[in-house]
């Protein structure tokens, strides 16, 4: 590479670092005077580079937005941040978007790589093992992403076509247009949410953006409510999601202890006033009881759950549970008496 080819693309890296940088110190890092800063400056402007001139005293150039992205100049600490960032993205589903564009951009930042650097990151992605498997892909398309984040962000309603799903995990309330002034966005498990109000059903909703068409910004504003945050709007309504089975426990311990057991997404947990205490229970010390509801549509896994809270507790409903939990600890009662075999 020549090199006044070299120093433009240098001029390119400092620009894109931010801020406005003066001619002077462009021309220290560069190793040249002023006047050839300033044709540097004007190579990258008939490249469609928009690189502003700012006057006044503390003036010099800058890179504005443009209309496409200009060519990206990164460390080699950078270009490693951002390929494994994409291999964690798809890893976990959260960039796993419609076609393989997390596959395109991991290739096209990899094939500019220098020979050193690339066995650097094959050496990292050779020798990575994940603990965990690849997580269902379920990332929102950009043509929905985008216009739902800027209806977020500036407070604005939005519309979409909503399909498939129960309400999208948490109370969607099924398929069709929606129209709707969104309060956050939340990733959660591998999906992306949408939570806030729904005016076509009159009532707050959360919608997974997987399941998001044609999603339009709508004239007009809304001032979000007070409250809770987007994520524990979406947390309690994948709990609360109307599944076949309604479930509330009363726990000794407190509301801290349960919920590192029992997160938000699965039960929601609230400390009893007085103590809460079930009628009939032992009461050990100044201990607390906590009521916890959970939603379920099978309730052979709620028995164990509940078994690992190693907690007292006390079923109230559905009757069908108490009959489970019998069953588990007749069946944990039945293998404690078994002799290991050969004894």
């Amino acid at each position: 590479m020549s090199r006044p080819v070299s120093r433009v693309l240098t001029l390119l890296e400092l620009l894109q670092a931010g801020g406005v940088r003066t001619v002077a110190e462009l021309a220290d890092r560069l190793g040249v005077g002023e006047r050839t800063v300033r044709r540097y400056v004007d190579h990258l402007v008939d490249l469609d580079v928009p690189v502003e001139s700012v006057r006044g005293r503390y003036g010099g150039y800058r890179l504005a937005p443009g209309h496409r992205m200009p060519p990206l100049m990164l460390t080699d600490d950078e270009a490693l941040a951002v390929l494994l960032g994409l291999v964690a993205g798809r890893r976990t589903g959260i960039t796993a978007a419609a076609g393989t564009a997390g596959e395109t951009a991991a290739a096209k930042v990899r094939r500019v790589l220098p020979e050193r650097l690339r066995h650097r990151l094959d050496a990292v992605l050779d020798s990575l093992t994940f603990t965990t498997a690849p997580a269902e892909s379920a990332a929102p398309e950009a043509a929905v992403l985008l216009p739902v984040a800027d209806a977020v962000r500036h407070h604005r309603p939005v519309a979409f076509r909503y399909t498939g799903g129960r309400g999208g995990g948490g109370g969607g309330g099924g398929g069709g247009e929606r129209t709707v002034y969104p309060y956050g966005l939340v990733a959660h498990a591998g999906r992306w949410y949408v939570t806030g109000r729904d005016l076509s059903a009159g009532a707050e909703r959360t919608f997974r953006l997987d399941r998001v068409r044609g999603a339009r910004v709508l004239p007009g504003t809304f001032e979000p409510p007070p409250g809770p945050g987007p994520a524990e709007r979406v947390l309690t309504a994948l709990a609360t999601a109307p599944y076949r089975h309604a479930v509330t426990v009363r726990v000794q311990g407190t509301a801290e202890e349960i919920r590192t057991r029992l997160p938000a997404s699965v039960a929601i947990v609230a400390a009893e006033a007085g103590g809460g205490a079930p009628a009939g229970a032992d009461r050990a010390g100044d201990e607390v009881w906590c009521r916890v509801e959970m939603r379920a549509e099978r309730l052979d896994w709620v028995p164990g759950v509940l078994a690992s809270l190693d907690r007292p507790f006390v079923v109230e409903r559905p009757d069908e549970l108490r009959g489970l939990v019998a069953d588990l600890a007749g069946r944990l009662l039945d293998a404690a008496r078994q002799a290991p075999p050969g004894d």
